[in-house]
């Protein structure tokens, strides 16, 4: 009988427990509390991201201001490689006009002149300008009627190539002339229709250039019928007939074919739109173009002072203390070296000379400021001290070795001894009397530096025929040094904020694979559980259906 009592006890005990209503347990619920606790693992994996983010679109922010200053430094810095002249604004040319004996020079010339062009002075008389030759047809009533003319002619320009054009019954006045500009390209010739009144219109035909004459051949008749030329096949109406310019430069008599003429005077074009009278000359001045040294010095001031807020907005504090919480780069060292760089090229100074010198100074918060009247005053008196205060300087002890590329890390001062052979090369090359800095190019007259040495991204050229010992001296100027500051900063394949920015990079991308394998660890986990918490779901069920059923299998012994 205990037995029994046993038994009966348990199962009792048993339908106490799982009585409970199944669907009344929040299963998702748990499940979702279980795998948000597996999660919870992935926070500070993105709170580092989220804090080395801000730190990217920080660095990002200074390569940006770091690349206009590299700019703005560029055009102050000079140039030693004669294909970025255009880019040295002490090459800057402008062209003063001056009339005599009451000449109008804007109705005379306009000149262009290239960076680098000789400053020196000119003038010039203008004789007679450059015209095309230009013919007109006979009157026509329509332009657009069909002329009723068939068969073929040819025309060019006398000493060129002519074009033969093939006209039938059915073209007008204005197909014509599109027809001959289909060839305009080879034969240099050029057609229009000028409408002389409303019921009068004239075939214009023209060379594309000035100072050229009309050729033509009319085998068929056709250039006669048109009333070009005449039964002897002269040109019925000339309207003007092909000339060259004429001028003088100092009195020298030149004549070219064309208005705009670029090769009588080395770097300068000159643009012919009138003439000049008897006793009349424009004096051509060539100088310095001072307002844009003057708007790239300023140019220069802007761009460092944006960099200077941004620097200083880095170095913002709390009112708590501590780094405020937009200085993200609070104490950064690669921000720190840049910035001490730009405040070491901004001290430079030679012979007494230094930024204040052409008004520059700084404020109470270390922008830049400048004074215009000071400014101006350098520039008029001598242009010669702002260059020198801003830009690269190279100096050879011998004429025969100048400089067309040039690195940053040379020293101011070095000695090359240069053996030249037998057959006018360089045979041996030594700085301060070490080999394998410089190597020779494959024109034996060059020396490039070696990679990996101060001497990287130095090019020099020798011209001399004998072995020599030459002394080089260089001076790098306030833009010279910032150019370079900014370079080594902001340079894509080596610069020390790109090299920062790949560091964190590469921490985010191993962040975000913690995250992704705390993640899918999690996600195995959630279906594991899934299919455990089904399974217990389902025998729970199960148990309840065979309590329920012993229940009553014991009710009917009872009652039996």
């Amino acid at each position: 009988m205990s037995t029994s009592s046993s038994v009966i006890s348990s199962v009792s005990s048993a339908s106490s427990y799982a009585s409970s209503d199944v669907s009344s347990i929040d299963w998702s619920g748990l499940i979702d509390d279980l795998y948000s606790a597996k999660l919870s693992a992935t926070s500070g994996y993105d709170d580092k991201i989220s804090v080395n983010d801000l730190k990217i679109s920080a660095y990002n922010e200074a390569i940006d201001l770091l690349g206009t200053l590299r700019g703005a430094a560029s055009t102050l810095r000079a140039v030693t490689d004669s294909t970025a002249s255009n880019a040295d604004v002490f090459l800057g040319r402008s062209a003063y006009l001056t009339g005599t004996g009451g000449a109008d020079p804007s109705s005379v010339v306009t000149v262009s002149a290239e960076p680098g062009a000789a400053l020196a002075t000119y003038e010039l008389a203008v004789n007679q300008l450059a015209t095309s030759h230009k013919v007109a047809s006979g009157d026509f009533s329509s332009s657009a009627s069909a002329l009723g003319l068939s068969g073929s002619f040819a025309i060019g320009v006398e000493g060129g190539e002519a074009a033969t054009i093939a006209i039938n019954e059915d073209m007008s006045l204005a197909q014509i002339a599109a027809t001959i500009n289909q060839t305009s390209a080879a034969s240099g010739v050029r057609a229009s229709v000028l409408k002389v009144s409303d019921a009068s219109y004239q075939l214009i035909v023209s060379t594309l250039e000035t100072g050229q004459t009309l050729s033509v051949s009319d085998g068929d008749g056709v250039l006669a019928d048109l009333g070009i030329v005449d039964d002897r096949g002269a040109f019925s109406e000339e309207l003007q007939a092909g000339k060259p310019a004429i001028f003088t430069i100092d009195g020298v008599t030149v004549s070219r074919s064309s208005n705009e003429v670029d090769d009588v005077i080395d770097g300068l074009t000159l643009y012919l739109v009138g003439t000049t009278g008897t006793g009349q000359a424009v004096n051509l001045e060539i100088d310095q173009d001072l307002s844009e040294v003057k708007n790239a010095v300023e140019a220069f001031a802007d761009a460092y002072n944006a960099y200077r807020a941004w620097a200083l907005s880095q170095q913002e504090t709390a009112s708590s203390g501590g780094a405020s919480g937009k200085a993200v780069l609070f104490g950064d060292s690669t921000i720190r070296a840049i910035n001490q760089q730009l405040g070491s090229a901004l001290a430079f100074s030679f012979d007494d000379v230094s930024m204040s010198s052409i008004g520059l100074s700084f404020d109470g918060s270390n922008y830049l400021e400048y004074d215009e009247a000071t400014l101006n005053k350098a520039l008029n008196e001598n242009v010669d001290i702002v260059q020198q205060l801003f830009s690269y300087k190279f100096e050879s002890s011998s004429s025969d070795l100048g400089i067309l590329y040039r690195g940053s890390k040379a020293p101011s001062t070095f000695t090359l001894g240069i053996t030249v052979g037998d057959d006018g090369k360089i045979s041996d090359v030594t700085v301060d009397g070490e080999r394998g800095l410089f190597t020779v190019t494959g024109t034996g007259h060059g020396l490039k530096g070696a990679a990996g040495t101060a001497y990287e991204g130095y090019t020099l050229v020798f011209s001399g025929s004998t072995s020599q010992t030459v002394t080089v001296k260089q001076t790098a100027g306030i833009a010279e040094q910032i150019f370079n500051a900014a370079k080594g900063a902001t340079d894509a394949s080596s610069g020390s904020i790109y090299t920062v920015l790949s560091n964190l990079t590469d921490k985010n991308g191993d962040y975000q694979n913690q995250i992704e394998r705390i993640t899918d660890r999690a996600d195995s986990y959630k279906t594991n559980m899934t299919a455990r918490y089904a399974r217990i779901r389902a025998n729970i069920i199960k148990a309840q259906a065979m309590l329920a059923y012993l229940n009553a299998l014991m009710d009917a012994q009872a009652k039996n």
